[in-house]
């Protein structure tokens, strides 16, 4: 062979791994084992790899069996690997990872070592918190360490969490103002004109009399617009948040969600998080959702019941709220009492939805005998996706039919 060739044999070899060694030899028609094609140096990139990349069954490892090339990102389930959390063999794996191969490939192989073998300890290196694409899983596995994270790293871990933050604040922050201005003041007039402020309904009521029979045309002497402009406080809402474990994404999105809320006069936002015990966020949401998100401690038991009560004096006006309880609704205290109160809550007037899960993807898990008690009672209970939201958020406050709305937003809900 050329010494081209020994170059894209090795190469390959890299790529494939272990698991490709007898096709290579045939490809090298010299019957010599695939191994030979490394040299030492390439030996040791190869054992970083394979730790990583070999032998997980279920996972998309690239062209071969035990293939290298899903460093790319294979999506795979975390896993518990071989390397443990402070053993000396990791030490030495990072140390060999960093010496034989750029920043740029380290942090997509430390950030492969997080989600395809459970590595979550390599975030507490900063150049992988610094160079990896934050995502919102990244942030639930920073939520769920916040305890653990070393000083050297945390400014690196809020400025992740923060660009995330970000991220879905400018996703989701002007259809849910637009949603909730245009429903709560639609039922004033202005003088102002506004094409999107059109009320076309009272406009033609109002001037059916100067319809002209002959030409077939309604004339309109007057045209109504709706009223843009907010009220203070005019409506109640409460964010009652489940955050065990289960619920990771769905309550960095309603966090984020309730610091929207927060944000806008015409609404008076409660945010409370919950697992057997109940924390009140609400300051921290109107002020940094960021230190919000830090205050949650993802994991633990479940008392919704004992959250709901929390949350019951809240309720001053039944019909100018809205209590949102994002759960899962695996209840670990009073099943019994918990119904019951959601119950009362929504025949006293108050627009109870459950969000079964507030996620981007995936029908959520939860327990179908609560959920189809409450839904026997009128309260929704579905799962939806963020960018679903202000439609459902819309539709509440003009006072249509939630259940209808669930079955329209709903990943789950219309089947219950």
């Amino acid at each position: 062979m050329t010494i081209p060739d020994q170059q894209q044999m090795k190469r390959w070899r890299l790529i494939l791994g272990a698991a490709a060694d007898e096709q290579l030899r045939t490809a090298q028609g010299s019957g010599a084992p695939g191994a030979e094609l490394l040299d030492e140096e390439a030996r040791l990139m190869d054992e970083a790899l394979a730790a990583i990349y070999d032998g997980a069954s279920g996972e998309s490892g690239g062209a071969g069996a035990g293939g290298h090339s899903g460093a790319q990102g294979s999506g795979s389930q975390p896993r518990s690997a071989g390397l443990g959390a402070s053993s000396p063999k990791l030490a030495k794996w990072l140390g060999d990872v960093r010496t034989f191969f750029p920043p740029d490939i380290v942090s997509v192989i430390q950030a492969d070592a997080v989600h395809r073998k459970g590595l979550t300890q390599l975030l507490f290196e900063p150049e992988l918190l610094s160079q990896v694409k934050p995502d919102i899983g990244m942030v639930a596995t920073l939520m769920s360490l916040r305890g653990h994270i070393p000083e050297r790293t945390k400014e690196t871990a809020r400025k992740l969490v923060s660009e995330v933050v970000q991220e879905i604040m400018k996703r989701l922050e002007q259809d849910l103002t637009r949603a909730v201005t245009g429903a709560l003041n639609r039922r004033q007039h202005t003088p102002l004109p506004s094409m999107s402020g059109l009320d076309w309904l009272t406009t033609i009521r109002r001037n059916l009399k100067h319809y002209d029979v002959e030409r077939q045309l309604l004339i309109p002497q007057k045209v109504y617009f709706f009223d843009r402009a907010r009220k203070s406080k005019e409506w109640t809402v409460i964010l009652d948040i489940d955050q065990s474990g289960s619920m990771a994404n769905s309550v960095i999105y309603a966090s984020i969600v309730g610091s929207i809320f927060a944000s806008m006069p015409s609404l008076d936002t409660r945010v409370v998080a919950f697992d057997t015990a109940v924390v009140d966020l609400t300051e921290q949401c109107a002020n940094d959702p960021v230190d919000m998100l830090f205050g949650i401690q993802l994991g633990g038991g479940t008392d919704i019941n004992l959250s709901i009560q929390y949350c019951e004096p809240f309720i001053t006006e039944p019909k100018k709220t809205m209590f949102i309880l994002v759960s899962d609704l695996y209840e670990g205290g009073n099943r019994t009492e918990m119904i019951r109160r959601l119950k009362e809550m929504h025949e006293a007037g108050v627009k109870v939805i459950c969000l079964l899960a507030l996620a981007d993807d995936g029908v959520p898990s939860y327990d179908e005998n609560v959920a189809r008690k409450l839904a026997q009672f009128g309260i929704p209970c579905f799962g939806c996706t963020p960018d679903k939201l202000p439609e459902l958020i819309e539709g509440a406050l003009k006072g249509l039919d939630l259940q209808v709305l669930a079955a329209r937003t709903g990943k789950s809900g219309s089947s219950l």
